[in-house]
């Protein structure tokens, strides 16, 4: 037993080295990285850390130098990256509308959005994986960890389902490989992760193709849970390690959190302007935007001290009670493989870590004034009283007696119709602050999670009609532009959706998997 502990330990310290080891597009191109994205000749950060050299970087970056330093010389940077750096092209570009039935044209846009196995590049951002994969669409180029669980909802639908576990065996090369499944595959990703949707996706996988799946992935499912509890062991009451909280009573819960000290690589020009907008402590103000980013929602007045500005970020400082709630899932997940083993002991093991940790969700997460699920800042030791969608991932995963499940839901359907029900479906916050995940912004992932959380705890009309509001709008765009979008305006229906720091994109990976599984459940409404 102690040998396979030292052999445990062993592996995972090797995992974070060689995560530690990934060289990112700043590390490998230097002063080139840092002129190019700070001229900002390409309007999105996103476009360089994606291009492909054509050459050997150490050459591109020598040459690049030798011209840069040379007064004699003129020269236009972005002519020297075209000539140098081939660049993304949109998947959509390759794709004309033609459907007018939305179900239709979904199932097509698979092939489009469809990436095959990667070949590695040289000097290249892209992490490859061994097998073919589903990206989100427009400057999305690469799979992403949350968003793919959305979208399997809909390959589901679509009868796609190897290409679902396609996409898992990626999932489970990346957390073999680097200890952790990153934001994305890229290299600029690895300081961090997203929501860990991985036990859910394992799950559907499950609903497919038996219980055997999750004996299949369960050392994966061990090695991410290790990845979220680095340092659960040796924290100290009243301390926190990466993305371990331990509070002043011994409870231990987790915050979202990244490893990297700098900006973030694709938003370098923009993290720079912001943090020294801040006047706060650089490498503080780089982890707050940089757990924003793992979080998924990045950004939100969810996450701001005054409830309005980038500036005033706290992402760090918060418990959050979506990202528990999906650990709390993992750890179930977790115990029924062991359960599905026969293996005694590791059952036990966590069907304690799942008893503790939704003793201690209910106990700090729960606002008693409203009765909401909310994140909880353990500086402050207050939770918030900030309702969004993230309240209703408790409702997904607890398992509670029938009373209470209905109490919780009916709490809920109380909450949601006041702060957060609009034409369009539910708004992503009350707060209309510029930031992409504000009012008056809807998105797929937390319409679905809050339909499957009403649903499950008995508010069926409430889940059916919030699903009808969203169809409908879904439907409405497409029948008015012929795409699928990212993100809605469900205040104004007839507006696009905006803020934060890109423009909006089509595609739409998540956007199709949750309309094709609402359909499915719902149908179209009249």
């Amino acid at each position: 037993m102690k040998k396979l502990l030292f052999l445990s330990l062993l592996s995972f310290f090797f995992l974070q080295i060689t995560a530690q080891n990934v060289q990112t597009p700043d590390q490998i191109y230097g002063a080139l990285f840092t002129d190019v994205q700070m001229s900002k000749i390409f309007p999105d950060g996103k476009t360089f850390v994606d291009c492909m050299p054509k050459r050997n970087p150490k050459d591109i970056v020598k040459d690049y130098l030798a011209i840069k330093n040379n007064p004699a010389i003129k020269f236009s940077l972005k002519l020297f990256v075209e000539d140098n750096f081939e660049l993304p092209k949109a998947p959509q570009l390759n794709y004309i509308t033609q459907e007018k039935d939305v179900v239709m044209h979904i199932k097509n846009l698979w092939g489009v959005l469809k990436r095959d196995a990667d070949k590695s590049v040289e000097g290249s951002s892209l992490l490859a994986l061994p097998h073919p994969y589903i990206v989100p669409g427009g400057r999305f180029r690469e799979i992403y960890y949350w968003d793919s669980y959305f979208t399997m909802l809909g390959l589901k639908e679509s009868g796609e389902n190897d290409m679902i576990e396609n996409m898992i065996k990626n999932f489970a090369y990346l957390i073999d490989t680097y200890g952790h499944i990153p934001n994305g595959n890229r290299s600029y990703y690895i300081g961090r992760s997203q929501p860990p949707f991985f036990a859910a996706m394992v799950q559907l996988l499950a609903s497919i193709k038996g219980d055997d799946v999750y004996v299949t992935y369960l050392p994966e499912l061990e090695k991410e849970y290790k990845f979220w509890m680095d340092g659960a062991s040796t924290v100290k009451p009243g301390q926190v390690f990466r993305r371990v909280v331990k509070l002043k009573d011994g409870t231990i819960l987790n915050r979202y959190w990244d490893d990297s000290n700098v900006p973030r690589q694709e938003s370098w020009k923009e993290d720079l302007e912001t943090t020294e907008k801040s006047k706060r402590n650089k490498i503080e103000m780089y982890k707050q935007l940089r757990a924003g980013a793992e979080s998924g929602i990045d950004f939100s007045s969810r996450w701001f001290a005054d409830g309005k500005s980038l500036t005033a970020i706290e992402v760090t400082d918060m418990i959050a009670v979506d990202l528990n709630s999906l650990l709390y899932n993992l750890e179930k997940t977790i115990e029924k493989a062991y359960s599905l083993k026969k293996n005694e002991i590791g059952r036990k093991k966590f069907s304690t870590k799942s008893f503790n940790r939704f003793n201690a969700i209910r106990k700090y997460c729960r606002n008693n004034a409203n009765g909401f699920y909310c994140d909880y800042n353990w500086k402050k030791k207050i939770v918030s009283d900030k309702i969004t969608p993230a309240g209703m991932y408790p409702l997904c995963f607890f398992n509670l007696y029938p009373e209470s499940q209905m109490a919780m839901g009916e709490n809920a359907a109380r909450m949601i119709r006041k702060e957060l029900l609009k034409d369009g479906g539910i708004v992503t916050t009350e707060k209309n602050t510029g930031q992409q995940w504000d009012a008056p912004n809807g998105w797929a992932p937390l319409e679905w999670m809050t339909i499957w959380g009403l649903d499950r705890c008995g508010q069926k009309d409430l889940a059916k009609d919030i699903a009808y509001r969203w169809i409908k709008l879904n439907n409405d765009v497409f029948l008015r532009t012929g795409k699928l979008m990212e993100k809605y305006n469900v205040v104004n229906t007839h507006l696009d959706a905006g803020g934060g720091e890109y423009p909006g994109q089509d595609g739409f990976g998540w956007t199709n998997g949750v309309l094709l599984a609402l359909i499915k459940k719902y149908g179209m409404p009249d």
